[in-house]
């Protein structure tokens, strides 16, 4: 049974006032948990608040934390914009888009311009956003400091007494074996000058775009039941020595082979009839939207 037929099933079985499931699923006792941790998120940047996880019709691990913050905030009125790794039609997105809209009747867009809310996974969108929009950020491991420390108690601690060094002695080590800082994605970062905060597995590249921003960043950690956020106009700075400084990808000298950008973050694919190697911009929408399409 697909999830289609699946909705239609629970519209039929109800008492004849439509579906027996709340307005986007979740039920308002659930709803108002969690957005009363979003709130209290908003109040602290950076800090991880914890929140009573439901389960979902889709497993943990492929998105239900910012899933849940999605359905806790959407409006019949909202246009939403679901991503994964910057593709509007990946398996994952798809999905997710056929779920919320099923439990909502919400429009669907990809164009990230004109959503007002955008869950995403992996990436964020290269058009700038505004304060009228949220962007929603699933998150698989919240805890930045879980490469130094495997312990919940012990990193629940570290947060509180802003005791950071082993994290500073981390990326230490990693310049001495490497000569250079070598995380690709998940790179720390510092929020509102107080808390380390994991971004999520974005690419260095998205990490400018969290600082000073004028929309609100939610992330959801469904599996580790999280919930942290980054309000407008935070300050959000990378860790970096001054001798060695945070940079991002570097795709000079590369271009878009679909819409010839040079400006955005590139994936690169092999042609198979050629062997040869060809860039193509992550962000689906926004290469749709500047090949006029």
């Amino acid at each position: 049974m697909n999830l289609r037929e699946w909705m239609g099933r629970k519209k039929r079985d109800g008492c004849g006032n439509g579906p027996d499931y709340s307005f986007a699923f979740l039920d308002d006792v659930s709803k108002r948990e969690i957005r009363r941790k979003i709130l209290k998120a908003v109040a602290i940047p950076g800090y991880q608040v914890p929140f009573g996880s439901r389960e979902l019709p889709i497993a943990r691990g492929w998105g239900t934390g910012g899933l849940q913050i999605t359905l806790s905030l959407v409006l019949p009125e909202d246009i939403l914009k679901v991503i994964d790794q910057g593709c509007d039609g990946s398996v994952n997105a798809v999905n997710i888009k056929r779920f919320i809209q099923a439990v909502t009747g919400v429009r669907l867009t990809t164009d990230t311009g004109e959503a007002t809310l955008i869950q995403t996974r992996h990436r964020v969108p290269e058009e700038p956003m505004t304060d009228a929009q949220i962007l929603i950020l699933q998150v698989p491991y919240p805890e930045a400091l879980r490469e130094v420390e495997p312990s919940e108690r012990v990193t629940r601690r570290m947060h509180a007494e802003a005791d950071y060094s082993r994290m500073w002695l981390y990326l230490y080590e990693d310049i001495v074996k490497f000569d250079e800082i070598t995380i690709g994605y998940r790179y720390p970062v510092t929020v509102n000058g107080r808390y380390i905060m994991d971004p999520s597995p974005i690419p260095r590249w998205d990490i400018p775009k969290l600082h000073m921003a004028e929309t609100l960043f939610l992330f959801g950690a469904g599996r580790e039941k999280r919930i942290y956020a980054v309000p407008p106009h935070t300050p959000v700075v990378p860790l970096e020595f001054e001798d060695f400084r945070f940079r991002v990808e570097n795709f000079e000298g590369k271009a878009c082979a679909r819409c010839g950008a040079t400006d955005t973050y590139l994936d690169e694919i092999i042609d198979d009839a050629t062997g040869r190697r060809l860039f193509f911009c992550s962000d689906t929408g926004f290469c749709d939207k500047r090949c006029g399409e």
